[in-house]
């Protein structure tokens, strides 16, 4: 029979193995249970090539390096540094190439560690198989696994290709890297009916990446390479994005291309005003290009970068890593966060809530697997009076049990399946205690969890010498094998409203989202357990009791999910578990229109139009595969929204990629998800999610507030120069001045700005939309009517010293002035609403320092006669220099005044609630 080849991994027709008889997917490989001849394996080998996950084209280094230097704002610097060397301002110029050199330095190696996902993503495949050639079990590479294999499972191996399973023993994987989720899931041959059998639901499948926790089992090869579930997410990672660029970047571009028009503006309109008033060719060429400088604010690449590496030293110590600088920043413009549930907005850690034994309902506080909590009844500590029962129940969940826990450095984890590690959390509060049991009870024999029984069963011997097996697992399945009743005293045949009344406990719990174990014993003649099968040894038994658990929201995760939504963010859950308690958990955490869950197999059939349109209205997604996730990543982007996504497993990685921001959980994360995402968090936790968003905005205010102040002071003194000439005065600066200028404001006063601490009233604004340009409408009125107030005033003082002495002296005072005007005015500048005595001035003490330093090198060039000569600045009294500081000071009051006046008509006018959702717009 000829091989069957399935369809491209991203074909919506892929043969759906797991709904076919195992003979069936055995023929349509032409393969048969005693696995492939050597020769054949060899041939398939050759056709097909090795099972391995061949890396895409890779960008060079040098291309990687080039891509640097694409951006406008960076040529315009590298003519501006080669225009300074030209005026002879050689430390200007090298400042300002030096800084081009860094910031390209620093992308370089961002982008190249960025390109280590595929290489991660490699490692996850095993070294080598156990197949079965000419009859025979034999270990092989498993870059030579080839489709048809018959691969041979047991506990510890990794799986090197995905396979249909032919027969199983106790078969359980761990997949929590495809699905994220952390629960050990059942195998088993069964055909599943359903073609559109969610990944996390197909049992008789095992997955290439994952591993084989417990039990054996044999299984037929269906796709190796990138036709696995973790090739295909290779192949999503190399179609992720190319380059998505951040807000910031979008916005910084176009701000270049202002600039550099302005500049060109600039330089013809002081060139033609010169020229017909007959001014030197070469004053008129210095002037004109020191001009263009001027207008050019080189120094806001390092600001930039000064002021997002001061983001990431602050959110290393709030437990962020960032992989990214700018990554930071684009925190600042998210308006929706997807994020998984599992140890993320959960505690990641399954915890006993609910026991129910002799006829009552225990509640069980504290949480994972530490220690700390008690059994409640009634909303106490349970007393004496409950011990019994408590102890009967105790003694099943700790006896029957396979699992146990460890302390590592105040960390409690476990050692086996989570479900049996909540259940020795569970009898240990229950007062049951586990190394006392194994001492007076010793194990005789186990029969593990199986899938068909969906029981567990241990036998112990009891101190009189007789047996008694201990059974935990589905309650319907206990319930049907149970004979008796544990009242909490004694033990008496079971009815049927006892059956009823504890099918409706169980529902109960079930709806409260808890994962429910049901208990029972049974006490068995001396010598009946021996080689006795399950059928015969676990029937009649005393039921005991319900433990119901599940995986708790993290404490804060409430209130990190209700400050999201004051900031206008929506929060988005994208698990691999089921719907129902996908739902439930959405619920009591406050996510909005949680009230049912889109699952991936709905999302598969849903057009790509249809996700985009329904998308910013859906809240929870569930049972939803790596591709799903890139997918609803994409169509919230489409729609105008800037995503952050969150995740651990490889699943996520894709997605992750995809978004304008990944995030990856540092403790519970692969490699593939680390070395895709821009920022790591090194507690797993979603409020520190929040927190990076908080300093993203932050870092972003800084930024706008920095570039205001920046050229605020360039337009002043374009406007002072412009004015001056047009009304046929003197030029009231010289190249030397303007350079100046731009070194004392644009230099360390811009930086204390950029370092300034965020604003507490950060995350009550909305998110910004995704094309707002960084020069709105408001920061250009603001910039405007500050070059016009300092424009004014340096026209005002360099008339006032034209009457009263030389050109030399006039201009000497305006450029105090001048210099003077935009130093005070720094202090304003700290906030655009805020006046400056809401502001502590002591909460930014370096803008203090910087500016008290400054104004002393100004007065000290009009008192040193060296520094007075290189400045081209006459002599002048204290006095005057008093009178000019205080001059100088004009234009802060009056921006002053005009943020009271904005202040109270913002008082005046209804508020608009914001919403989380950001203009529409494209890429």
């Amino acid at each position: 029979m000829a091989t069957e080849n399935p369809p491209p991994p991203h074909s919506t027709d892929r043969p759906a193995w797991h709904s076919r008889l195992p003979q069936d997917v055995l023929d349509a490989f032409d393969s048969t249970i005693d696995g492939l001849t050597a020769a054949e394996a060899a041939k398939r080998l050759e056709r097909d090539g090795p099972n391995e996950l061949k890396e895409g084209a890779r960008v060079s280094a040098w291309r990687i390096l080039a891509g640097q230097f694409k951006s406008l704002i960076v040529w315009i610097l590298v003519a501006a540094g080669a225009i300074s060397g030209f005026l002879g301002q050689h430390m200007d110029a090298f400042a300002i190439l030096a800084i081009v050199v860094l910031n390209a330095a620093i992308g370089f190696y961002q982008e190249y560690r960025a390109e280590q996902s595929i290489v991660a993503l490699r490692r996850l495949t095993a070294p080598n198989a156990t197949v079965r050639r000419d009859g025979e079990l034999v270990s092989i590479p498993s870059l030579q696994i080839v489709k048809g294999d018959i691969l041979a499972l047991e506990a510890g191996d990794r799986i090197g290709a995905d396979a249909r399973l032919l027969q199983t023993a106790s078969l359980q994987c761990i997949e929590s890297a495809l699905t994220g989720e952390s629960d050990v899931v059942a195998k088993n041959p069964a055909t599943l009916p359903q073609m559109d059998t969610p990944l996390g639901d197909r049992s008789n499948l095992v997955f290439s990446g994952t591993s084989v926790s417990a039990g054996r089992g044999e299984a037929v090869v269906v796709a190796v390479a990138r036709e696995t579930e973790l090739g295909r997410i290779a192949q999503l990672l190399d179609e992720a994005v190319a380059d998505k660029g951040t807000p910031l970047q979008r916005r910084l571009d176009a701000l270049g291309r202002t600039l550099l028009w302005a500049a060109l503006g600039i330089v013809t309109l002081m060139f033609g005003l010169g020229w017909l008033r007959g001014t030197g060719l070469l004053e008129l060429a210095l002037t004109s290009i020191s001009l263009a400088v001027a207008a050019i604010p080189e120094g806001l690449p390092a600001l930039v970068t000064v002021a997002l590496s001061i983001g990431v030293l602050r959110l290393a110590r709030r437990g962020a890593l960032v992989r990214k600088l700018e990554a930071v920043e684009t925190l600042g413009s998210t308006s929706v966060i997807c994020t998984d549930k599992t140890g993320t907005l959960t505690v990641g850690e399954m915890t006993a809530r609910r026991l129910l034994v002799g006829g009552r309902i225990y509640h069980v506080t504290g949480e994972g697997y530490g220690p700390a909590g008690e059994v409640q009844w009634e909303g106490k500590k349970a007393g004496e009076e409950h011990r019994l029962p408590l102890g009967e129940l105790a003694n099943i969940i700790l006896g029957c049990n396979s699992s146990h826990l460890t302390e590592d450095a105040g960390t409690w984890k476990t050692v086996g399946d989570p479900t049996e590690g909540a259940l020795l959390v569970a009898g240990a509060k229950a007062g049951g205690n586990r190394q006392r049991m194994d001492t007076s009870f010793p194990k005789i024999r186990e029969l593990p969890f199986d899938s068909d029984r969906k029981r567990s069963s241990v036998t112990r011997r009891m101190p009189g010498g007789g047996l008694r097996i201990l059974v935990n697992g589905a309650p319907g399945v206990v319930l049907s094998l149970s004979t008796q009743l544990f009242t909490g005293t004694d033990v008496r045949p079971m009815t049927a409203e006892d059956r009823h009344r504890i099918l409706q406990h169980t529902s109960a719990m079930a709806d409260e989202s808890l994962r429910v174990i049901a208990s029972a014993y049974a006490d068995l003649l001396n010598g009946s357990a021996g080689d006795a099968t399950a059928a015969v040894v676990e029937r009649d038994l005393v039921f005991v009791g319900l433990t119901g658990m599940y995986d708790p929201p993290r404490p804060e995760g409430k209130s990190a999910i209700a400050k999201c939504h004051a900031a206008g963010i929506r929060v988005v859950m994208i698990t691999g578990d089921h719907p129902s308690t996908a739902a439930a958990i959405a619920r009591e955490l406050g996510i909005p229109s949680a009230s049912a869950a889109v699952t991936g197999t709905e999302l598969d059939k849903m057009p790509a139009s249809d996700l985009q349109r329904r998308a910013p209205g859906i809240s929870v997604y569930a049972r939803v595969t790596a591709e799903n996730k890139l997918r609803i990543v994409r169509a919230l982007r489409a729609s105008g929204d800037v995503v952050a996504m969150t995740g651990d497993g490889v699943n996520d990685a894709p997605a992750i990629k995809g978004a304008d921001i990944g995030i990856a959980m540092g403790i519970s994360g692969t490699e593939v998800t680390k070395q895709a995402a821009d920022i790591i968090l090194t507690d797993d936790n979603f409020t520190t999610i929040v927190a990076a968003v908080e300093e993203g905005r932050g870092i972003y205010s800084n930024i706008r507030k920095t570039l205001q102040y920046m050229l605020a002071g360039n337009t002043g003194e374009l406007l002072l120069m412009t004015v001056c000439v047009a009304i046929g005065l003197p030029s009231p600066l010289l190249p030397i001045h303007l350079l100046w200028i731009n070194l004392v404001t644009d230099g360390l006063p811009a930086l204390a700005l950029a370092t300034d601490a965020v604003d507490p009233d950060v995350m009550r604004r909305p998110p910004r939309p995704r094309l707002e340009r960084i020069t709105d409408r408001a920061f250009l009125q603001t910039m405007l009517l500050t070059g016009a107030l300092t424009a004014a005033l340096g026209v005002g003082v360099f008339l006032d010293g034209l009457k009263t002495g030389s050109l030399a002296s006039a201009r000497g005072s305006a450029f105090t002035v001048v210099v003077f005007a935009e130093l005070l005015r720094s202090f304003g500048a700290r906030s655009e609403t805020k006046p400056i005595w809401r502001i502590s001035l002591f909460s930014n003490p370096n803008l203090i320092i910087v500016v008290i330093l400054s104004i002393s090198l100004q007065v000290m060039s009009q008192h040193n006669i060296a520094f007075g000569s290189f400045l081209k600045t006459p002599p002048m009294t204290f006095t005057d220099c008093l009178r000019l500081l205080a001059l100088g000071a004009i234009p802060l009051a009056v921006l002053e005044g005009v943020k009271m006046i904005r202040h109270r008509q913002s008082l005046s006018t209804p508020t608009v609630h914001p919403t989380a959702k950001s203009a529409p717009g494209t890429e």
